[in-house]
């Protein structure tokens, strides 16, 4: 019988080359993941300043997801016929004109057009990031790949939203978006002339037209269950994280200009000690195994979370890091595992066309989120809160089937030279 207590093998180390990729593609990925969660934040301020209600709010959140879609299909089309770099700098310089747009958006009309362009640019990101990933690094090196690069998040609750509140505070939400383009130009640079052009996956492909071609990935049915993974797997994020620092404020007493600061601080660092580790024990044991207890650990916290009350900021605290180490734990090797589903030709294609379904999931989550919880002023507590956290859970739960079904089906279709496996592989005797 297989347990944890075995291990997979060819857990290969990286060339000094593949350590700079991580850190400029996590550097990225840090000022993109800080551009969309810095909207939960800023939520209760922008409410509060702009004279907008929860649905209003969700709209600014949603639009961001919907114009990362519609990019990401259009890429899809067109992803595999380029280099990855200079795909990657082109919808990075579109990013970084949304994020200046959004700094200096006065009006809630103006904002909303400066998301919409920020997510048709920064959304398909991910996607070429993680092609750039699957082409320079094995299944088996991925997990820990995946672990640094998610790391940004972590980071952005670390070091992005506790000074971008500051930023906030002190010269209005504003300038927490100006920041971020500031930033983003630094990184811009760095990736200009620190990464090598990546074109050898441009002698794979065929003179299949783009829509043709995005057809096929598309209707490809060995591909399905992918794409219903992702659809999924981001739904629960993306309706507990727009409402969560309104709820946290509202419903839990925590203040937003001193408390509120120190509980994304302390679950960002902790956030950047587990991730890694979760890397490692997904490159280490099964993926599967893995993604079941980082979703049992989510599923409990969810409830716990969306039915918590004035408590000390210690529980507070403590809850959303554990929360956050569930979720970690399902997405590290969920992206992992979802990356050796397509041929080597496809791949490009298949992982935009997940950005573009893991778009539309957050654009949807908050949607459905927004349109559960109700609030009768600005100022009074969330209610159905919990209702969300039914959903949330219901998700997570559908999550795991499909994964142990991917699982098989990456072991079948075996595309990485026998480096994937179903089981654990027991480490031979000495």
């Amino acid at each position: 019988m297989n347990t944890l207590k075995t291990k997979t093998k060819n857990t290969a180390g990286f060339t000094g080359y593949q350590i700079l990729v991580i850190a400029l593609l996590a550097t990225m990925q840090f000022t993109i993941v800080l551009g969309f969660a810095i909207m939960a934040p800023l939520g209760d301020m922008m409410i509060k300043g702009m004279g907008i209600d929860t649905a209003q709010f969700g709209l600014l959140v949603s639009c961001y997801a919907f114009g990362a879609c519609v990019s990401g299909l259009m890429a899809a089309t067109v992803i595999d016929k380029f280099d990855r770099k200079k795909f990657l700098l082109f919808f990075y310089v579109g990013y970084l004109f949304g994020m200046l747009l959004c700094g200096i958006s006065d009006t809630y009309s103006l904002l909303l057009i400066a998301r919409c362009i920020t997510g048709l640019f920064g959304g398909v990101i991910s996607s070429i990031s993680f092609a750039i990933i699957a082409d320079l690094f094995t299944i088996n090196q991925r997990g820990r790949v995946m672990g640094y690069v998610q790391m940004a998040f972590a980071v952005s609750q670390i070091v992005g939203i506790p000074i971008g509140l500051l930023l906030a505070n002190a010269w209005g939400w504003q300038s927490t978006f100006l920041a971020i383009a500031v930033l983003s130009v630094v990184v811009l640079l760095a990736i200009a002339f620190g990464m090598r052009p990546l074109t050898q996956h441009l002698a794979l492909q065929d003179k299949t037209h783009g829509l043709k071609r995005l057809w096929h990935v598309l209707s490809n049915r060995g591909y399905l269950t992918g794409y219903t993974l992702i659809l999924f797997i981001s739904m629960g994020g993306a309706m507990l994280m727009p409402f969560s620092a309104s709820f946290l404020v509202n419903n839990v007493g925590v203040s937003p200009e001193n408390q509120l600061p120190l509980v994304f601080l302390c679950t960002g660092l902790a956030s950047a000690l587990f991730m890694p580790y979760i890397g490692k024990l997904s490159d280490r044991y099964p993926k599967q195994q893995i993604f079941l207890i980082g979703s049992v650990v989510s599923i409990v916290m969810t409830v716990i979370y969306t039915h918590m009350g004035v408590v000390p900021l210690w529980w507070v605290i403590a809850i959303n890091i554990v929360m956050y180490a569930g979720i970690s734990g399902r997405m590290i090797p969920g992206s992992a595992l979802n990356s050796a589903v397509p041929d080597s030709k496809d791949r490009g294609a298949y992982l935009s066309l997940c950005s573009s379904l893991q778009q539309v999931s957050n654009g949807l989550g908050t949607l459905v989120a927004g349109a559960i919880v109700a609030q009768s002023t600005p100022s009074s507590p969330l209610q159905y809160f919990d209702v969300v956290g039914y959903v949330v859970v219901g998700t997570s739960i559908l999550c795991v089937f499909l994964v142990y079904r991917i699982s098989r089906i990456v072991a079948q279709n075996n595309p990485e030279g026998g480096q994937v496996r179903l089981t654990a592989v027991p480490k031979p005797a000495e």
